[in-house]
């Protein structure tokens, strides 16, 4: 079983210099911005956008974390956007209601729905998932999920928000096709995360979610960030930080099964600062319900968000509105 590091950086609070300075060491403990990244590089930031809900639900990847990176990799020479595929609605609104419409412009970081899914062959199965080929064609990706509960996973870390770069409802499809069977929806997950292969993951843990996550659970500081090259490594630390075992998380099991990621807390090397005495205890734990969507369920979701893309306009963080396109017209 392979060995891995993972820092763990206090963050008290959404503060832009507290946020920059531990986004930056999360680069420095890994070697520098220059290990994963060159000038020129089209850099996705991929954040957890659910659903558009401000940021004091702790329902989506913080904007204070979102602008420290983009700056960093901006000020670097990269080409950085943020990009996403929010299981409700779509990245501008979710953008809006997080209000970061115009601190990205002010950067000038662009934002990009992650659309126009090519199939690939996923897992050792070759499974066709549609993958969005703006996720595709980025030079590199940066992982910046949130953690929080789940009420179908327990609690998601790391592994799971590069879903997001499977397109729109189709993810509410691959509930259905895999979702009968637990273990075959994480190994799906793990798979979409390994042909993906982003280069760091950094874990938004200074405002966290349990309870009923991923969406309408309590928000609570936590005051933490994570982050790592290795994300079954940063998941075993956010359990410690919470007091989770990490037996309960599918995911952790079948990373496990597959022999991918360092599985073993006891070897994964701890950088950055000492979080021994300040283990979350009573972090809660959200009741589960089926992973697998039935069709009604996925043919109600996609009818709203059909109503949802045909009526609504929005403008993009570089000041040019945007009417969305109705599915039919391609």
């Amino acid at each position: 079983m392979s060995y891995a590091s993972v820092a763990v950086i206090r963050c008290a609070d959404y503060g832009a210099d507290e946020v920059s300075t531990a986004v930056l060491r999360q680069f420095e403990f890994f070697g520098g911005l220059d290990k994963f990244v060159s000038r020129g590089d089209s850099v996705l930031i991929k954040p957890n956008f659910i659903t558009p809900r401000s940021r004091r639900h702790a329902a989506q990847t913080d904007p204070a974390v979102l602008l420290a990176t983009a700056k960093i990799l901006k000020d670097f020479g990269t080409r950085p956007f943020i990009g996403d595929s929010p299981a409700w609605g779509n990245i501008f609104a979710c953008v809006k209601a997080l209000k970061l419409e115009e601190p990205l412009k002010k950067l000038s970081i662009p934002v990009r729905q992650l659309d126009a899914p090519k199939k690939c062959k996923i897992g050792k199965g070759d499974t066709r998932i549609g993958i969005s080929s703006v996720a595709l064609d980025a030079d590199v990706i940066i992982n910046i999920p949130k953690l929080k509960t789940h009420q179908q996973l327990t609690a998601t870390f790391a592994v799971k928000n590069m879903f997001g770069c499977v397109s729109g409802k189709h993810k509410a499809l691959w509930h259905f096709r895999k979702g009968r069977n637990v273990d075959e929806f994480c190994e799906m997950l793990v798979d979409i995360y390994r042909f993906l292969g982003p280069v760091l993951t950094i874990i938004d843990g200074v405002r966290v979610m349990d309870g009923r996550g991923p969406i309408s659970g309590r928000a609570r500081p936590l005051g933490w960030i994570i982050g790592g090259t290795d994300p079954v490594a940063c998941e075993l630390v956010c359990c410690r930080l919470v007091n989770i075992d990490p037996q309960t998380l599918p995911i952790i099991k079948t990373a496990r099964q597959l022999g991918f990621g360092c599985c073993d807390l006891e070897k994964v090397e701890l950088l950055g600062d000492d979080f021994s005495n300040e283990i979350c205890t009573d972090f809660e734990l959200p009741l589960l319900v089926p992973v697998r969507f039935s069709l009604p369920h996925v043919f109600r979701s996609v009818c709203k968000q059909v109503v949802f893309l045909a009526g609504i306009t929005v403008r993009s963080p570089n000041g040019f509105a945007r009417r969305l396109k109705k599915p039919s017209d391609g």
